[in-house]
């Protein structure tokens, strides 16, 4: 699957933007502040209904629109063309379509492929909370293994009942007697849950060390998975069991997958604590590259990699490897400042981004990088 078009409108500082990608490697060059930033992220947005820059999507809405939209086709491997359109409005909310039908997002990462996104927002996958980590590897489990991403939605709603039930059981209108159903409920979903979370870092581990050596995180670097509970649903029953009257005061279920960690460490120390702002951007780089790499040696489909400003962390000879491991196969774009940053290749297509109709300029989006 492959992203064959892109059409922006009244998205930040892009109105009427119209671009063909290239199969490959798209490199997209202008001056820091035209707006580069806003075309990943309506990439991003047309295929998956979210932003990765803002938690509410109001904020794509220039000044004097009332809405943002953007349309992406994507051709899938049969030769059938998809139409993905994401919409926010300030009246009417937010719309995802597919084929100009209503679609969960959920229902429409079949259809699409996987999307990584390199940029400075991004960080907090390195350096924020568990929570994000989680989220994003569970993402990658749907990408690896399609028939096993319900895996966290299953887990998600056995925990919510059964953290609804301590509720009502805290406030005294019902009864310790309907917990093992829901512990059974969780501990069966956890466990799996666990279980290919588990898995997914065994296959990460294997590439991310020589992934950040070829990047340049020079040292020891590695991915770990620390579950917060067993993969035995049995023992995760029995842990759910011993920590009730702890459950009952906190108010939650305190044992599960819900408290795993992926860990990412360089030189024995916790890249999110210990690393610089340097490294912690190669650590990122290395986490995506290192996904990209177990997809196509399982044989799933390469993800979309959006890399924004990733050449000025590189020096010209990894420059060179990284566009080699893009051109290797999947459909990347790349963003930089400067067209001395962008190796050339037969197989990678320049664009200068000044040339694409509907940008504002510079002064539209004045803290883009």
């Amino acid at each position: 699957m492959r992203v064959a078009s892109i059409a922006a409108d009244s998205l930040r500082s892009l109105n009427g933007v119209d671009l063909d990608l290239d199969p490959r490697v798209t490199a997209i060059v202008g001056p820091n502040g035209a707006g580069k930033t806003n075309l990943v992220e309506a990439i991003y947005f047309g295929l998956t209904g979210r932003s990765f820059r803002t938690g509410d999507k109001r904020d794509l809405i220039p000044f004097g629109s009332s809405y943002a939209r953007c349309r992406v086709v994507i051709d899938d491997d049969r030769g059938i063309a998809h139409e993905f359109m994401s919409a926010t409005s300030r009246a009417d909310g937010s719309r995802f379509t597919m084929d100009g039908a209503a679609i969960e997002r959920a229902e429409a990462a079949a259809f699409r492929p996987m999307v990584t996104v390199f940029s400075p927002d991004r960080l907090e996958l390195v350096k924020g909370p568990p929570a994000v980590r989680r989220a994003h590897l569970d993402s990658y489990v749907g990408a690896r293994w399609p028939s096993r991403a319900e895996s966290r939605k299953k887990f998600g709603r056995a925990l919510a009942q059964r953290n609804a039930l301590i509720a009502r059981i805290q406030n005294g209108v019902a009864d310790r007697g309907q917990l093992p159903a829901w512990d059974q409920q969780v501990a069966e979903t956890g466990a799996d849950l666990t279980a290919v979370r588990a898995e997914a870092v065994a296959e990460l581990a294997d590439l991310f060390p020589e992934v950040a050596a070829e990047l340049g995180l020079a040292g020891e670097s590695s991915i770990e998975y620390r579950p917060g509970s067993s993969a035995d649903p049995d023992e995760l029953r029995a842990g759910l069991q011993e920590r009730i009257e702890n459950d009952l005061r906190l108010g939650r279920t305190s044992w599960g997958p819900h408290h795993d960690e992926i860990r990412l460490d360089f030189n024995g120390r916790q890249l999110r604590r210990f690393g610089s702002q340097g490294q912690q951007r190669l650590g990122l780089l290395t986490l995506l590259f290192a996904e990209r790499g177990a997809l196509l040696a399982g044989g799933s489909p390469a993800p979309l990699m959006l890399l924004d400003d990733v050449m000025s962390e590189l020096d010209g000879e990894r420059r060179e490897r990284l566009v080699a491991r893009l051109s290797q196969g999947g459909q990347s774009v790349i963003t930089a400042a400067e067209t001395d940053l962008i190796p050339k290749r037969d197989d990678l297509r320049e664009i200068d981004f000044t040339t694409i109709a509907g940008v504002e300029g510079p002064e539209a989006e004045p803290d883009d990088a």
